[in-house]
């Protein structure tokens, strides 16, 4: 299967990791040789209660006995998707109480950047300096990593860039700015979080000239953070926020939710202002109101602060010099970029699922299934500082 997996499927990277899986549940994925790997990923924070939740694959496989795909997004009126966009409305604070689905986070970024051109009739996008948000065009163009982008020019235009956290630079937010958009975290930078009010003093200037603050919450939102939505951390709320990842409970899904006054606005003039063919598919909408439900109703959460605690106990190391983020999203800072390749390839040989960051390379990313138990915890934080011991002798 790897053989063919590298000749016959697109990569992105000339050396993929091409573990070759058989299955997984809870934890735990496991290869074709039956090795069992505790997964410290989640499929980069997309599994929010691990592989193969019942409740979760009992939605779907209910779905699957009624309907699957039937009409073109937004025409027919579907159970799982009205009942998902429904919670989500109940869910968020005011004035946010209409979502539109798509099928990826990305996607669901392109959605956002347009509502917030319509809404105020303005052009220019404002990103962060080394922000990440997709990477389809628009949302590769508010990236603001120009390594990733230089082989790609032109895309879209007027967009410019400020440094997160840096408050200084919010005067470059004006009366011609669209939309600013900031991941509430920064993702790929390192789960960088805001600081000293940041978010706050973001909010006030775009209500200030009218621009639309516009949140990514593809990480941080359904629970990570041990709060719903990585924002309620920050006293900031977004004109239009964007989820995906942890929302689809391991299915592919993506959603931008504004105010119905402002997301009516892609209805009309003109109509059809955002269209896709499979987003709210009823069976993906089924899994992720179960995983929304489950996350709500239960204990996960303020269990999430809990399991940050002990890993930030039990991860002390001399080569490790940070662990930054909050919850279950975590970046394990080491001292050099080497010694995180070491101990992320190593780790899969022991049996641990470790994976990198986008643009920092000294971070190992600690993004388990909110599900992990303690002990679960304790043995992967184990299994790296095992590799580090290694590492330092």
């Amino acid at each position: 299967m790897k053989q063919d997996f590298l000749k016959y499927q697109a990569q992105t990277t000339p050396h993929p990791l091409a573990m070759e899986i058989s299955h997984a549940e809870g934890s735990y994925i496991y290869d074709t040789n039956n090795k069992a790997y505790l997964d410290f990923v989640a499929g980069v924070s997309a599994c929010s209660l691990g592989h193969k939740h019942p409740k979760v694959i009992e939605a779907i496989k209910t779905q699957l006995d009624k309907y699957l795909h039937v009409m073109v997004y937004g025409e027919y009126a579907q159970q799982p998707a009205v009942e998902l966009t429904k919670l989500l409305a109940r869910l968020l604070p005011e004035p946010l109480d209409k979502t539109y689905l798509t099928n990826s986070g990305t996607e669901a970024i392109e959605g956002a950047i347009k509502l917030a051109r319509r809404i105020t009739g303005r052009s220019e996008l404002i990103g962060a300096q080394h922000a990440y948000h997709g990477n389809t065009m628009g949302a590769m163009s508010v990236m603001g990593f120009e390594e990733r982008k230089a082989a790609f020019r032109p895309l879209i235009p007027d967009v410019k860039f400020i440094r997160f956290n840096n408050q200084e630079d919010l005067a470059q937010i004006t009366t011609k700015t669209a939309g600013v958009i900031l991941e509430t975290i920064q993702g790929g930078a390192g789960f960088i979080e805001p600081q000293q009010g940041y978010l706050e003093k973001v909010r006030a200037r775009c209500t200030e000239v009218g621009a639309m603050l516009i949140l990514d919450e593809i990480q941080p939102g359904f629970g990570r953070t041990g709060k719903l939505f990585g924002f309620e951390h920050f006293n900031c709320i977004p004109d239009i926020l964007v989820t995906g990842k942890g929302l689809g409970g391991g299915m592919p899904i993506g959603a931008f939710t504004a105010s119905s006054e402002h997301m009516d606005l892609l209805q009309d003039h003109p109509e059809l202002g955002h269209i896709t063919t499979f987003g709210g598919h009823p069976v993906i909408a089924a899994a992720a109101l179960a995983t929304v439900k489950e996350i709500t109703e239960s204990d996960l959460m303020s269990q999430t602060l809990e399991k940050e605690q002990l890993v930030r106990k039990h991860l002390q190391h001399p080569l490790i010099t940070d662990i930054r983020g909050r919850g279950l999203m975590l970046a394990a800072m080491t001292v050099s970029a080497e010694v995180t390749n070491e101990v992320i390839l190593k780790a899969q040989d022991s049996g641990l699922v470790l994976f990198w960051l986008l643009f920092e390379p000294k971070a190992i990313r600690i993004t388990p299934p909110l599900t992990i138990s303690e002990e679960e915890l304790i043995k992967g934080c184990k299994i790296i500082r095992s590799i580090l011991d290694d590492l330092s002798a």
